[in-house]
């Protein structure tokens, strides 16, 4: 064999050896690419946690993927339809419900963070034969049209006052040493948290400063 030939098998040779190695090297590197992919995968398994609260005045257990909001638990589980969800970016407040006497947006906290918790939600306020304060006054004055937003409105106004009660103040309290006077002012910057599509704001003022009233 000449030189020029084995110089050539030997070129053709390595060649090959080297195409090998990029194929098993392909090889390798898809199996460390799909390697993230099945942690990912295996990371999806539902984790499952039992939480217990007190929802109206009923004690009720459930065991709930950890990732549940509270909105989900209470819609999806225990079958509470009354909070709605809107937005599920916390900026609407149609799914406020009342944790511990203050009002919370459902969809952007966990089911799980609310252990041992005593909920309220718009079916503990009251019933169609025996109405909450709140509910019997934003039927009166006609606080609603679509109704989707008015168990968030609802349930955010009566925490409300029992924040203005505490002496919780808000951005627009000008006195934080005097007692906190609901001005419209005040009622409308402690609810700009829910919002009416519908646009039934003075109705809703209306309904809130009667029932507020009546507490004073």
């Amino acid at each position: 064999m000449s030189k020029s030939s084995a110089f050539e098998l030997s070129r053709r040779k390595l060649l090959m050896g080297t195409a090998a190695s990029v194929a098993l090297g392909a090889t390798a590197g898809r199996a460390e690419a799909q390697a993230p992919l099945a942690q990912t995968l295996a990371a999806g398994t539902p984790s499952l946690s039992k939480v217990s609260f007190t929802v109206n005045g009923a004690a009720r257990e459930l065991e709930l993927d950890a990732r549940t909001t509270l909105l989900d638990a209470l819609r999806e589980h225990l079958h509470l339809t009354g909070s709605k969800k809107g937005c599920d970016q916390g900026q609407c407040g149609a799914c406020t419900v009342i944790v511990g006497g203050r009002r919370v947006t459902s969809c952007l906290t966990l089911a799980v963070m609310h252990q041992g918790h005593d909920i309220t939600t718009i079916e503990g306020l009251g019933t169609p034969e025996n109405l909450h304060p709140m509910q019997a006054a934003f039927v009166k004055h006609d606080g609603y049209q679509c109704g989707y937003c008015t168990p968030g409105q609802i349930c955010s106004a009566v925490a409300m006052l029992n924040e203005v009660k505490a002496g919780i103040p808000s951005h627009v309290t000008a006195d934080l040493n005097a007692d906190i006077e609901l001005t419209n002012a005040e009622l409308r910057e402690r609810m700009s948290g829910n919002i009416c599509r519908c646009g039934a704001y003075s109705n809703i003022a209306e309904a809130i400063t009667e029932v507020a009233g009546r507490q004073a």
